[in-house]
């Protein structure tokens, strides 16, 4: 197997670096992707920015299959190749390309078909819903290369590549770059370009590209490198086993993102500012957790190896490394955060109201940050045990009940306002801290002893 690596032997500190590293780089031009269609949006207005807010939440509904299938992927695979059983990990490979495809015909379909409801759910009738609607009809054409290469990218991150997917979407953030500016406002007297639709148009064409580029490192990497056609044809057995460890995540990035939408549901209520200043926001916050999703992207292909090796003691260590790490990240970002958020708003919008219900968010947000970086690690691990089950129990209370619940309850209830909603988010993230927590070590236990304790040594 070409490129593959062994993370069941060596220092710890060295697999992170060089998994995390690309990794998080490759996160910092995803953002700033985000980022600058978030820029031009503000260029055409408040209207955009929050029409581009509410399709990012109905989009991403469809795409948690590719989360999904990604994460699947890396473990499954992860513990074959730790296993040192090149046959079987070359078979999920296969299988895993055959599944990924054919899911992200299934979803296009369904994206056409209940986009438009999901739109109209979480927003108000007016010009910021027409315009995400019609942004949305456009964007829906990038969904198979968003699901097919994030579950590609799983085979990958597998064998220990996390640099491929890094220059991949380095690529297509300069790709954007250069096609928003044309594609928005066209290049006069030659062309006049589609407005808003634009921002929509060069995501499809420069996403097309990383499921393109991501495809060719695949079969270069040697997993799955076949002369027959019948290795593609869908094996029911592996299907299945792909499905089992799929679906637990899936669901629990469907309900991180039914999240999002009811915070858009509770905004609505407080305008169309509101509701573009917490899409504004969140792209301010990715940037803060960009080392996040390096580290916790790299703890799931180090824990499903040496899991699959039966390296109990330095699964555990994985998640602990991943830990340290994060804290002496997030005790730099947190206030710079904190004092930044009036700049970093600014910087995207010179709506007076935007500016200041974004800085009252990202002001919240700089004392949870931490506990997000506990909270993904968590997923990682379990997902690295083949125990995603309890991602979603977790995800169920944090992402589902307590956002909901606190969120009304500090907001309407209590009477505080936008900011009740950050509170009640806020609330929901610790709380759902302590869970994680209990259920990872009851999870964990019988397969690495817990974690918090050594597992007894055998005679």
């Amino acid at each position: 197997m070409k490129h593959s690596h062994d993370l069941t032997t060596g220092p710890l500190a060295l697999h992170y670096r060089k998994l995390a590293v690309p990794a998080a780089i490759g996160m910092v031009f995803s953002t700033l992707y985000n980022v600058v269609d978030v820029f031009f949006a503000g260029l055409i207005g408040t209207d955009a920015q929050a029409g581009l807010a509410i399709s990012f939440q109905a989009f991403f509904i469809f795409v948690t299959v590719g989360f999904g299938l990604s994460a699947a992927m890396t473990a499954l695979v992860g513990n074959a190749i730790g296993r040192k059983d090149d046959d079987e990990a070359s078979r999920i490979a296969l299988q895993g390309v055959s599944f990924a495809g054919l899911s992200a015909m299934i979803l296009l379909v369904a994206a056409f078909v209940f986009a438009p409801s999901l739109l109209t759910l979480i927003s108000t009738d007016g010009a910021y819903r027409d315009a995400g609607l019609r942004y949305m009809m456009i964007l829906i054409l990038s969904l198979p290369s968003f699901v097919i290469a994030y579950g590609l990218n799983g085979i990958l991150q597998a064998s220990g590549d996390t640099v491929s997917m890094q220059r991949a979407l380095i690529g297509a953030f300069f790709v954007n770059l250069g096609l928003n500016p044309v594609l928005v406002f066209g290049i006069p007297p030659i062309f006049d370009g589609f407005g808003f639709n634009g921002i929509a148009a060069a995501t499809v064409i420069s996403q097309s590209g990383v499921m393109l580029y991501i495809a060719r490192q695949v079969w270069r990497c040697g997993l799955c490198r076949t002369d027959k056609l019948r290795a593609l044809i869908p094996d029911l057995v592996i299907y299945r086993l792909i499905f089992i460890q799929l679906l637990p995540t899936t669901f629990t990035m469907l309900v991180m993102f039914s999240a999002g939408f009811i915070v858009q549901i509770y905004l609505k209520e407080f305008g169309p500012a509101a509701v573009a200043a917490y899409g504004v926001a969140l792209r301010v916050e990715q940037l803060f957790l960009l080392p996040v999703f390096g580290l916790t992207g790299a703890l799931l292909p180090i824990a499903s190896q040496n899991f699959g090796a039966g390296e109990a003691a330095r699964v555990r260590e994985t998640l602990f490394t991943c830990w340290k790490f994060g804290w002496i990240f997030m005790c730099i970002a947190c206030p710079i955060l904190f004092f930044a958020a009036p700049l970093l708003m600014r910087s995207f919008t010179p709506d007076p109201a935007v500016i200041d219900i974004g800085v009252s968010y990202l002001r919240v947000d700089g004392f949870i940050l931490p506990i997000y970086m506990m909270l993904f690690a968590i997923n990682s691990f379990l997902q690295a045990l083949k125990k995603p089950i309890w991602t979603l129990v977790i995800g169920i209370y944090r992402q589902a009940f307590g956002v909901a619940f606190f969120s009304y309850l500090y907001a309407f209830v209590f009477g505080f306002g936008v900011i009740g909603v950050w509170f009640g988010i806020a609330t929901s993230v610790l709380s759902g801290l302590i869970l994680s927590l209990l259920l990872a070590h009851y999870a964990s236990k019988p397969l690495i002893g817990g974690l918090f304790m050594r597992p007894r040594q055998t005679s």
